[in-house]
């Protein structure tokens, strides 16, 4: 067994503080899985927020969901202030906005109180998940351009505009071999514009949302996480047709910029909170099994 001189041990020692200083001792702790963010799409419970915003928001909240995604404010519509006091009070942040009305909500008449509006609520994602006049390709390009100079014009408020698909953007625009609106309207517009891409409506088209994911990589910033079960018409997560360990690690893998994962339970098949807290707890069993990488 060789012998170290003092000064050779004091080197050593030396070295291996320094390693484990900067963290590249071998005992480092490896770093935590990224924990996943999850919010819920308020048209799920449209009935009931309709009529009670601040319960809606406390059983979201008893569920275990992180965030909401408005569609539409109820009563407190022209009070962002107090909306945003209901969010504080249980813990909910805004993971974004379906914008009433869709672009009408950005025009040059409502842009400002748009903007104002959401940045008392805290959001950044101004989101449109219908469009008027898209019946051609050319219409699908036009609106492109329109979603690109909004996106520029957000810019300086630190605030991003979406889309966010049905059933038709995946279905060809004019028959068999024509393209889908989706590859036409993002494939034209500026990639600030971002998608928010509704995984049962994808699948629902026949589409894979697998492969949309890997084709937008970077740009999905959220997911609407819904299934689509054919016979029922139901959508609960883990009931149809969508491969969720396989979506899910695309959007590990692939999305790359995904931020949050949005239940959407829309059937109205449930009553009150029901479908959300069903969609909740499948969801976290999906993430229980699923190998998120380091945050």
């Amino acid at each position: 067994m060789p012998q170290f001189t003092r000064r050779q041990f004091i080197g050593a020692a030396t070295a291996g503080s320094a390693a484990l200083m900067t963290g590249c001792s071998m005992f480092r702790a490896a770093a935590p899985p990224k924990k996943p963010l999850i919010g819920v799409q308020l048209y799920s419970v449209r009935y009931v927020f309709a009529n009670d915003v601040p319960g809606t928001l406390a059983g979201i909240k008893n569920i275990g969901y992180d965030a909401v995604e408005f569609a539409g404010y109820a009563t407190y519509a022209n009070n962002a202030a107090g909306l945003r006091k209901i969010l504080d009070d249980n813990g909910l942040i805004a993971c974004g906005t379906h914008m009433p009305g869709g672009l009408q909500g950005v025009t040059p008449e409502n842009f400002d109180k748009t903007v104002e509006f959401n940045q008392i609520l805290g959001n950044q994602k101004l989101i449109v998940a219908s469009l008027a006049n898209t019946a051609t390709a050319d219409d699908w390009a036009r609106n492109a351009d329109t979603f690109s100079a909004i996106a520029e014009k957000l810019k300086p408020h630190h605030m991003r505009i979406g889309y966010h698909n049905h059933v038709a953007e995946f279905k060809p625009i004019a028959g068999p071999g024509s393209p889908m609106p989706e590859d036409i309207f993002f494939g034209k517009a500026s990639p600030d514009v971002f998608v928010e891409l509704d995984i049962g409506h994808c699948a629902h088209a026949g589409a894979d949302p697998v492969a949309a994911l890997k084709k937008y990589a970077g740009r999905v910033l959220s997911v609407h996480v819904k299934d689509w079960v054919p016979a029922t018409g139901g959508d609960i997560i883990g009931e149809g047709i969508v491969k969720w360990p396989e979506v899910l690690d695309a959007c590990d893998h692939h999305g790359g910029a995904v931020q949050w994962y949005i239940v959407e339970e829309e059937s109205g098949k449930f009553p009150i909170l029901t479908g959300i807290e069903k969609d909740f707890q499948n969801l976290q069993q999906l993430f229980a099994t699923h190998k998120f990488p380091p945050a």
